[in-house]
């Protein structure tokens, strides 16, 4: 396990990767884990377990990417190369998911 020091750096790394109008706005949801409750505003953050139900749609979305992006899974034929591309990719079917969505 990381240090007390590296893991409340990493999860500043996180923290600060997003952006502007999500640390505004958004709430994360996330483990218990002690770094997360020390680098999050206290009125961004909630700390939920499996059982609670919250994190379900996170899950269910980061395993629809494995599903359906095999470059995101295993290094094959559709490995990206080139960073442009993996990213490309990704938006792409991004933007076809969100429009089939009914919301």
């Amino acid at each position: 396990l990381p240090s007390e020091t590296a893991a409340q750096a990493t999860a500043q790394q996180l923290w600060d990767s997003l952006p502007g109008v999500y640390r505004q706005c958004a709430v994360c949801y996330t483990d218990y884990w002690e770094a997360y409750g020390c680098i999050l505003p206290k009125n961004r953050h909630r700390a939920v377990g499996k059982e609670s139900g919250q994190n379900n749609h996170i899950e269910r979305l980061n395993n629809t990417l494995r599903q359906r992006i095999s470059r995101l899974v295993r290094k094959s034929l559709s490995f990206s190369k080139k960073l442009e591309n993996h990213l490309g990719a990704l938006r792409y079917f991004l933007r076809h998911y969100n429009q089939s969505l009914n919301i």
